[in-house]
């Protein structure tokens, strides 16, 4: 007997009275909830997405981790480290909307399997990297396809769930994707204390941060055959193969700039400008496209926009915060890999705590009141990591972690749960697809700038003279100019000169560098974070005046007539811009009580009441 499930069922001119969708990116919203009471393993295939998404979130995560010893196996630069997280993020941003496209096109749960397949080839790859830029190539191989999981997952859900259950399962969905952040660096961290499993195998200590993903992509694979049913759009969007050329070129202009150049060099702004030039041609060609990959006009949507950049700038804020703590956590403090990871723990404990409760909250006290909240505890979190020191006991980690993990959680949630409800239901494709985009840029951005800023000060705190000095005499000229300038470009590079100055005898000169580079290391680290601090700040501002504070709009989706705004007291009915095309208007509701008073009507209701914020 076959255990696949069944595919849902394509429109016909009968279901499309239901809702089943007959235009746009996504079903309706009252085929959703057909969908989702009609099947009834929705909660099981929640379950095997999660998987799929931890495998793949965890991984951008795990590598924060083994960046040492990969700087120290492959002689890798710090730039080369950062270009190895942010070419696979790059490269998964840019192709969010294309696997979405292809999802709606050939079946959702077969474009989420393909994608797997492939996201565990390029991990096999990678693991086998005996270079930087094998690393940084394989890892680009793994954006294109991890890149297909967040947005197809998403949809999935959003077909399978009826509305009154899809905030809930948005949230495990959210609790999925900040955890795996915080548990990849434990994952790893345990793997790179048993590199003997695998290096027989791979020839490295590291390379099982990557292989490891393989046997988790096939039970992932397993169970979505067994649990997830296909799903497809009849009249799926088209591709943007010059919007996806346009994004490419210049998200990497602008970070290579950012990251790469020097502030005192014209050519960092060269490439910075002719970054941004690109990035504006792209959303103006974006505006006037008829099958845009990033759909802007979901940016009149003040609900929408506000939760997108509040989120977006919070995910900047925690990218960059976890790539220059790892470095605190194994150069300064001298800490294992394992070590490291467990202290991301309490991070991960207060995320998932936070993040599936985060929708009663809302319920209760309003999205208003939850989110900046939130964003408090993560601002409060935050401050500690500027006051942290090179003796700071381990309880004060575990304490902002556990801080920030919680106020996160009652950030990405609900927000995220805010952009979904707060999308047309024809165009909630696109909605996942920007949502997801942006927020793959934003991490991007904040791991490129905050690194950027990092590696100058640090570089500005220690002198090339006092590194020179303590080298001695008799090394060749071209050797000491690689030593200098790796010991003032990174605290790893300046770790890596003294190994090899200790291993020469000159103990008393190698212990003199790691101390002046870890002198150089806490005020980088304070600068960093005080920048990261900044953003969240600028994200509490933003949900705090941006986000509505008035009734938000309900989506129907019309079969036949549709009821006057009489029959609901308190009430008006209210037309998108596209209400005579896709037969959807919009039921302000001032009183949630008033839904009681409804007329029976061939309509769904997917509705949110107004905030009590």
């Amino acid at each position: 007997m076959s255990h696949t499930p069944p595919e849902l069922p394509s429109p016909t001119p009968d279901s499309k009275q239901a809702g089943v969708p007959s235009h746009g990116a996504m079903p309706t919203a009252a085929g959703i909830a057909a969908q989702g009471e009609a099947y009834p393993q929705r909660w099981k295939a929640l379950s095997v997405l999660v998987v799929s998404i931890l495998v793949v979130v965890l991984d951008n995560t795990v590598l924060n981790v083994a960046l040492k010893t990969i700087q120290d196996d492959l002689g890798a630069t710090q730039d080369q480290l950062i270009w190895a997280i942010n070419g696979y993020s790059l490269v998964f941003a840019a192709l969010l909307f294309t696997w979405g496209v292809l999802g709606d096109r050939f079946g959702r749960k077969r474009i989420l399997m393909i994608g797997l397949v492939l996201f565990a080839a390029a991990s096999t790859l990678s693991a086998f990297a005996t270079s930087p830029e094998q690393l940084i190539g394989f890892r680009a191989l793994m954006g294109i396809g991890g890149a297909s999981v967040l947005p197809v997952s998403l949809a999935i859900i959003t077909v399978i769930f009826p509305p009154q259950e899809r905030g809930k399962a948005i949230g495990v969905w959210a609790a999925a994707v900040g955890g795996a952040v915080a548990l990849g660096p434990l994952l790893g961290g345990f793997l790179l204390e048993h590199p003997q499993w695998f290096h027989w195998l791979i020839g490295n200590d590291w390379g099982s941060v990557f292989l490891i993903n393989v046997p988790i992509v096939i039970a992932g694979l397993v169970g979505i055959w067994r649990l997830v049913p296909e799903s497809k759009n009849p009249h799926p969007g088209r591709l943007d193969p010059l919007g996806l050329v346009l994004s490419v070129v210049g998200m990497l202009s602008l970070v290579y700039g950012i990251q790469e150049g020097s502030w005192d060099e014209p050519s960092t702004y060269a490439y910075m400008g002719f970054g941004v030039l690109v990035i504006g041609a792209f959303l103006i060609y974006e505006a006037r496209s008829d099958h845009p990959s990033l759909d802007l006009s979901l940016f009149k949507i003040r609900s929408f926009s506000a939760a997108l950049v509040g989120v977006s700038l919070s995910f900047a804020a925690l990218s960059g915060a976890l790539v220059f703590l790892s470095f605190y956590y194994q150069d300064v403090r001298g800490w294992s890999p394992l070590q490291s990871g467990a202290l991301t723990l309490s991070f991960a404990v207060g995320q998932v705590i936070a993040a599936p409760r985060s929708s009663k909250l809302v319920a209760r006290f309003g999205a208003r009141r939850v989110i900046p909240t939130g964003l408090v505890l993560a601002i409060i979190g935050m401050f500690f990591i500027t006051q942290l020191s090179s003796t700071s006991p381990v309880w004060y980690i575990l304490l902002f972690g556990f801080i920030f993990g919680s106020g996160l959680g009652n950030v990405i949630a609900p927000a995220t749960t805010r952009m979904t409800l707060a999308t047309p239901p024809a165009r909630s494709g696109s909605g996942s697809a920007v949502q997801n985009t942006v927020r793959q840029v934003a991490a991007v951005l904040g791991v490129a700038t905050l690194s950027s800023v990092f590696s100058t000060v640090y570089s500005s705190k220690i002198s090339s003279s006092v590194v020179d000095g303590l080298l001695g005499p008799g090394m060749p000229v071209d050797a000491r100019e690689r030593a200098v300038s790796a010991a003032t470009e990174s605290i790893g590079g300046a770790y890596g000169v003294a190994d090899r100055l200790e291993a020469a005898g000159a103990t008393a000169a190698a212990d003199q560098l790691r101390l002046a580079a870890a002198d150089a290391f806490m005020p980088a680290l304070h600068t960093a974070s005080f920048i990261a601090l900044g953003l969240l700040v600028l994200a509490l501002i933003v949900f705090l005046v941006w986000l509505p504070a008035n009734a938000e709009a309900a989506s129907w989706s019309a079969g036949g007539s549709v009821a006057p705004p009489s029959v609901v007291p308190g009430g008006r009915v209210e037309a998108d811009g596209e209400a005579d095309a896709l037969h959807q208007v919009h039921l302000v509701v001032e009183d949630p009580e008033h839904l009681a008073h409804v007329d029976e009507a061939p309509l769904e209701l997917d509705v949110e009441p107004r905030d009590r914020g």
